[in-house]
């Protein structure tokens, strides 16, 4: 059965967001542009009249019986963010601290474009520069230890955006509430009680670079402002409000005493500006000045207005997508989320399907906080609890950021990519630039063997300022642009496609010049033939780094010059040059099995020239996250040496290669490897051991007695998730494809993006879809399996058809 629907209001995107706010022309232009929102003061949001807040009973929610440690903070601090700031926050009943980091606070010589002897890009923090943390905020409340308090509860709370702490001392009954507003461009911590007790002590606003604060009495505020070496400016703010008792600002920071409640209010930022032609730089912004102007403004309003206007629009976003996998008994409900997680963990244990629900939610949490406005998020976002961390935070292009963008259109956040979308299109002149310059340098390994460039690539790292490190990264601007377009493919936006339409053609300049030409022994004819080969280069992280075809870069540029055809065919334009990609399309060398392994082949050998068990994916990229290689379209010798390949891959640590590894098992249609995957991820981080640490966030082991926080698990874990319960290419969506036995009882999701522009609602029980519910977002056209059975749906846009098994 199905029926004809009038469409229900998508979740905003960052422009329509702020028409939805009322932001003003500044605002909306800073949107526009992709600027980040410390470059003005925005238009005042619009309040909300009623409490947005969902109830504590249906909240989603991430619990703790003790706050972090102060000296690990990355892996016990919770986090919070307005897409710019980011704060990892510890609970501490006498001493809550927030390390907080701005987006844009990069160290580092900037373009970094004078190369190495080897000819590749020097990559160390002073050169290729490094994002650091923008301040310390500390509030001290000395008669709060923690050996004084009973029933101490440490909350973050995915529904509503908040991190809570609440604790009882002499009969009183203290709460704390710690947000980042993304309307009042403010962080804000709010202290309260019941039953007649009072707050005093001391907060201390810290910079972290040995910056001296300035007591500004008039304002009510005290700040710091300071310069780094290459010239970015930065600053920041905090001021402290009460109804009762005494706050008094001076140069050391703020007392307050005997208040009943406190709400204290940090701001900060920097001049960067995403713009080549300005050298990334506002000169109009002074940091320290705004960040005053914006603690002034918020703390003119209430507390609940301001808590509640941050709600509203964290939801406008956040309940864009919802999702069951089933229930939970109530003993596993029972447990903190440490102790569940380690429960889970054990040999035999049952299911626990809203833990494993909430672990995507948690995932879209962090989007939300960390993806708006401002710059794309690196290997660990804007959560860092050091001025080094594990690679200069930088942003890894053969797989980390692309790993935290695939998830976005997948989960009701398509407003949340458009940080890369701008951030790539911001350093593209200078990519160019450098590409054209610098990348035949007769020390280059991976020059052109043609003597010729053109268009643009990277290196495996970039940084903010246009600049790469590391090794060159030849097929990273296609791996970049397919990224980009497989957005325009869930959007369907034209206006899209023409923005990134320069980063494609730019791209495929790139590729029309590094080809080269070999001949091959054609694998069903027995004859030569001649074909078109990526130039020397390495497989990441493996192997030669002088091979010739390798499958990574031959999958990708096969995509690009795909994509390519459909974005000039779509926007009418440059018809004669799309038949010269077109015709080099139809050229290109194109993996086969090895007869030695029975792989997929990594290189244009039937030998397998690296690790077995590498942690990269890069020869399973037409598969996943590509479509060239399907289920449905490819030989069945192909699609066994894909498999066979997978596992040889096996299943040894990295979260972000297991997210990638369960990715691929869900195109395999084998949900419960793929669930496999997702429990690995899953398992608690202890010591130096990989998996998931105490506040979620994905764990590595750099040796035995350290370890880092990588984020892509945490979004390509989701993205798995997803792929689980509805697989989608433009023209196919199918429900169900790799669902496993721990979720099939009964389920639902809603808001789920699909590619060819539409969103789906689904509801399952006993394994087998029974309602879906199609909107067109932009799609025409496209069919829907289920349970074997194939509908073809006809939409137009705004649109949606409910169907029925």
């Amino acid at each position: 059965m199905s029926s004809r629907q009038p469409a229900r209001p998508q979740s905003p995107s960052r422009r329509s967001f702020l028409a939805l706010t009322g932001a003003g022309a500044a605002g909306s232009l800073a949107a526009f542009a992709g600027l980040p929102a410390f470059t003005a003061a925005a238009a005042e949001p619009d309040r909300p009249a009623t409490d947005p807040r969902v109830d504590d009973s249906t909240a989603v929610c991430l619990w703790y019986t003790a706050p972090a440690a102060a000296d690990n903070m990355i892996q016990q601090g919770l986090p919070i963010g307005n897409g710019r700031l980011g704060a990892l926050v510890s609970g501490d009943p006498a001493n809550e601290a927030l390390y907080i980091t701005d987006a844009t606070l990069w160290s580092g010589g900037g373009r970094n474009d004078v190369l190495s002897s080897d000819g590749q890009f020097p990559y160390d923090p002073v050169t290729f520069g490094s994002l650091t943390q923008l301040a310390h905020l500390t509030v001290e409340i000395p008669g709060h230890t923690l050996d004084s308090v009973t029933g101490y509860r440490r909350t973050l709370d995915l529904s509503n955006g908040l991190v809570t702490a609440s604790y009882t001392q002499k009969g009183v009954t203290y709460r704390r509430e710690v947000y980042a507003s993304h309307p009042d461009d403010v962080v804000v911590v709010r202290f309260s009680q019941s039953g007649g007790g009072t707050y005093t002590g001391r907060i201390t606003l810290a910079g972290t670079h040995g910056e001296n604060n300035v007591a500004n009495t008039s304002d009510a505020n005290a700040s710091f402002g300071a310069t780094f070496d290459n010239g970015l400016r930065y600053g920041a703010a905090i001021t402290a409000v009460s109804r009762t008792g005494q706050v008094e600002v001076n140069a050391a920071g703020v007392d307050f005493t005997g208040c009943a409640d406190l709400t204290v209010i940090f701001s900060g930022g920097t001049d960067y500006s995403p713009d080549f032609s300005r050298g990334y730089r506002d000169p109009s912004v002074d940091p320290q000045a705004l960040a005053r102007e914006k603690v002034s403004a918020a703390a003119r309003h209430a507390p609940d207005s301001l808590r509640n206007t941050h709600i509203a629009d964290y939801r406008r976003l956040f309940d864009a997508m919802t999702l069951s996998l089933g229930t939970s008994t109530k003993q596993q409900r029972q447990l903190d989320t440490w102790t569940r997680l380690q429960a889970r963990a054990q040999d035999g244990a049952a299911p626990d399907p809203e833990l494993e629900a909430s672990y995507l939610q948690f995932g879209r949490y962090l989007m939300i906080c960390g993806s708006r406005d401002s710059l794309p998020m690196g290997l660990q976002a804007s959560w860092i609890d050091t001025n080094s961390p594990g690679w200069m935070g930088d942003y890894h292009t053969d797989i980390n950021i692309q790993m935290n963008y695939w998830m976005p259109d997948r989960t009701g956040l398509p407003g949340c990519f458009d940080a890369l979308t701008d951030y790539c299109l911001a350093q593209l002149p200078s990519w160019s630039d450098n590409t054209v310059r610098l990348f035949n340098d007769p020390r280059n390994r991976f020059r052109n063997s043609s003597g010729k460039v053109a268009g643009w690539t990277i290196g495996i790292s970039t940084n903010i300022y246009g600049g790469s490190g590391w090794q060159w990264h030849p097929a990273g601007s296609a791996w970049l642009v397919n990224t980009i377009f497989e957005h325009y493919e869930y959007t369907q936006d034209t206006r899209l496609l023409a923005r990134i339409y320069p980063l494609l053609k730019g791209a495929c300049e790139f590729w029309e010049a590094r080809l080269v030409t070999v001949t091959v022994t054609d694998p069903v004819t027995g004859q030569p033939r001649e074909v078109l080969v990526d130039d020397k280069d390495w497989s990441p992280e493996q192997g030669p780094q002088d091979a010739l075809g390798i499958t990574y870069a031959q999958e990708l540029v096969w995509a690009l010059f795909t994509n390519f055809h459909t974005a000039s065919a779509t926007l009418g334009k440059d018809s004669a040059y799309r038949r010269v990609i077109d015709g080099l399309r139809d050229r290109l060398y194109l993996p086969q099995v090895s007869p030695t392994t029975g792989w997929l082949e990594e290189w244009m050998t039937p030998d397998n020239l690296g690790e077995v068990q590498h942690r990269h994916l890069s020869p399973l990229i037409g598969f996943f996250p590509g479509d060239r290689i399907s289920l449905e379209s490819s030989p069945a010798d192909l699609i066994t040496g894909v498999r066979n390949l997978l596992v040889a891959r096996s299943t040894a640590p990295y979260g972000w290669a297991n997210a990638w590894r369960a990715l691929c098992w869900a195109r395999f249609k084998d949900g419960e490897k793929a669930y496999e995957m997702i429990l690995t991820n899953l398992r608690p981080s202890t010591g130096s051991t990989d998996g998931t640490a105490l506040n979620l966030f994905d764990i590595w082991p750099l040796d035995s007695t350290s370890s880092i926080f990588q984020i892509e698990a945490n979004f390509g874990t989701p993205a798995a998730v997803v792929d689980m319960l509805l697989y989608s290419r433009p023209g196919r969506i199918e429900l169900l494809p790799a669902l496993p036995d721990a979720w099939a009882e009964h389920g639902q999701f809603t808001g789920v993006g699909a590619r060819g522009g539409f969103t789906v609602d689904l509801s399952w029980s006993n394994g087998k879809a029974r309602e879906a519910v199609i909107r067109s977002v932009g799609g025409r056209t496209t069919e829907v399996v289920a349970g074997g059975v194939t509908r073809t749906v006809r939409l137009g846009r705004g649109e949606s058809v409910t169907l029925r098994w």
